[in-house]
């Protein structure tokens, strides 16, 4: 009775020591890594440390139990990412995004190639566990933990369940000044090219104002052209051909919403919605801009915002829904995470979508049924779209394939194929009826739980043998070698991207902390810019760098370490 305590701390495989050791392990690694030192944390990172430290002093549990954790743990977290990423992953492609992740992609090549560099320079080659440790080094120094998680799972391929090396100690050694060389290279960059930051912010602010083509505006106009008497909106439409929207019309004193077959008259007065970039020519065609009084109308006119949550709108195009022709509303622009889309026809609605709906009350409300607008549906978890990506997910990354010269079949894994079925469900879900739609806190609370699993199980059993590597081994190596694995390739495609290809320099810290896939570096870039440069440079590279993180992690792991 008296040794209860002792005991729930010592009898390693009860449920309530191993729920014990990853509550203890967790919550003292989160708020550890709350912790700042020169205004940076490690972050969530620190379950790692702390998992070490546990595994250290031989608070552990039974190994099978924690590789189960560490295992689903990673399959979680890769996909939550890869719903995250999804919808915006192939769209990343579009407009500048190709150059920016055509430099992502040759600054992965170059750590990979760098790492080779050090290990053929600093390492003895003839141990076989040396170039597994350095691809942990790899990954702690780019500061990508699912491409830990996906190397050590390719590992267990290569080597079998009990003779794995505990990478996570090259990934812990690296992974703290891999933090601090991401910033502190971003910032040599600006040295280098003499950047000042008050130049880069007017370049974006001048960038912004003649950015008209996505933004919404709104004017009246009066019909004044003689050619259009007696023309049908969609015949004005077509000879423009330009987007716009005609939410109302004012003839001979009454008020209408106007269809694709609605009729113009000279003197009448209508109130268009087009993009920024559109307004002048349309105002030349039509007639000037004028002040109207839309109070007499025939019926009541009014404007509301509708959010899109039934599932079978996801993926419809506003030309698709037949607005005007068959509800006899306009929709003038969409909200999407807080940016305003003007409402061209061929824009696809998204679950989460808010759209800002003109026309008859008694029109506008049966939208809105149609739409779903229930806010509360939003906040209702797609748990069965989650379980069965994931079940589909690992069947995908269970498939072999088998390539000469390469002694086991190559196979996408616990972490490869969750994520690639992720990314394509969370972009073409709703062709097969999946709600892929989560919102970001969910996302977020489902991907850190994944996370700090497998983060603890991780460094719970590197533990044992964390202190003879660091001390007695070769720890200092992965430090300085890791270190430079980040600041080289940083350095060279920073200096390429802004000499170049002219790139604002906070779109560089962006698109180089993206491609890292680090959180605290984008945070650093935050502080120094008022506009969204760095986050844009960052979502537009993110998604295709997890996935080459993740993916040449298993590569490198089964060409070179299994060979």
């Amino acid at each position: 009775m008296d040794n209860w305590l002792i005991n729930l701390f010592t009898t390693t495989d009860s449920v309530a020591h191993i729920v014990l050791l990853y509550a203890v392990v967790i919550a003292i690694g989160v708020y550890l890594g709350k912790i700042k030192i020169g205004g940076i944390s490690l972050g969530v990172t620190f379950v790692l440390f702390a998992g070490i430290a546990a595994g250290h002093v031989g608070f552990t549990a039974p190994g099978n139990i924690l590789s189960f954790i560490q295992d689903f743990g990673l399959i979680l977290f890769v996909f939550m990412i890869g719903l995250q990423v999804g919808p915006g992953f192939f769209e990343s492609f579009k407009r500048g995004g190709v150059t920016l992740n055509l430099l992502s992609t040759v600054m992965i090549m170059l750590n990979i190639a760098v790492m080779f560099a050090c290990y053929f320079i600093f390492f003895d080659t003839s141990d076989p566990k040396n170039l597994p440790m350095m691809v942990g080094t790899l990954y702690g120094a780019v500061t990508n933990t699912p491409g830990l998680g996906a190397a050590n799972e390719a590992l267990t391929s290569v080597f079998g369940k009990g003779e794995v090396p505990q990478i996570a100690s090259g990934y812990a050694c690296a992974y703290p000044l891999g933090v601090l060389g991401i910033i502190g290279a971003t910032i040599a960059i600006k040295y280098i090219c003499s950047i000042k930051l008050d130049k880069e912010e007017e370049q974006l602010s001048k960038e912004e104002e003649d950015n008209t083509a996505v933004k919404p505006h709104f004017m009246h106009l009066k019909v004044t052209n003689s050619y259009l008497e007696g023309r049908t909106v969609a015949q004005i439409h077509e000879f423009l051909n330009r987007d716009f929207v005609c939410t109302r019309i004012l003839h001979d004193g009454h008020v209408s919403t106007p269809q694709g077959n609605s009729v113009l008259h000279i003197n009448d007065l209508i109130y268009v919605v087009c993009a920024e970039s559109d307004a002048e020519p349309i105002i030349a065609f039509i007639g000037p801009v004028v002040e109207v009084d839309w109070k007499k109308q025939d019926e009541p006119m009014v404007s509301k915002r509708i959010v899109v949550t039934r599932s079978s709108i996801n993926g419809k195009t506003l030309g698709q829904m037949h607005f005007s022709s068959v509800h006899g509303v306009n929709v003038t622009r969409v909200t999407r995470q807080g940016m305003d889309l003007f409402a061209s026809p061929s824009l696809s609605l998204q679950v989460g979508d808010r759209i800002m709906v003109v026309g008859p009350e008694n029109s506008v409300n049966r939208v809105a049924s149609v739409m779903g607008n229930s806010v509360k549906r939003l906040d209702a978890p797609n748990i069965a779209t989650i379980f069965v990506g994931i079940f589909v997910g690992l069947l995908f990354g269970s498939l072999p394939i088998a390539i000469h010269g390469i002694p086991v079949p190559i196979k996408l894994g616990l972490a490869g194929g969750p994520l690639i079925i992720a990314i394509l469900i969370g972009r073409y879900g709703y062709k097969v009826h999946l709600v892929t739609y989560t919102t970001t806190s969910a996302n977020m609370m489902l991907r850190e739980i994944g996370l700090v699993l497998f983060l603890a199980s991780v460094g719970v059993k590197a533990g044992n043998g964390f202190w003879d590597t660091v001390v007695q081994g070769d720890g200092l190596k992965y430090v300085y070698t890791g270190f430079l694995i980040t600041v080289i390739p940083i350095l060279i495609i920073g200096l390429v991207a802004r000499l170049k290809f002219k790139f604002n320099y906070f779109t560089i810290m962006g698109m180089l902390a993206g491609t890292c896939t680090d959180p605290p570096a984008l945070a650093y870039s935050n502080s120094l810019c008022s506009k969204d440069a760095p986050a844009v440079g960052y979502s537009t590279v993110y998604p295709l760098s997890m996935f080459l993180r993740i993916f040449t992690a298993q590569i490198i792991v089964l060409f070179f370490c299994g060979a």
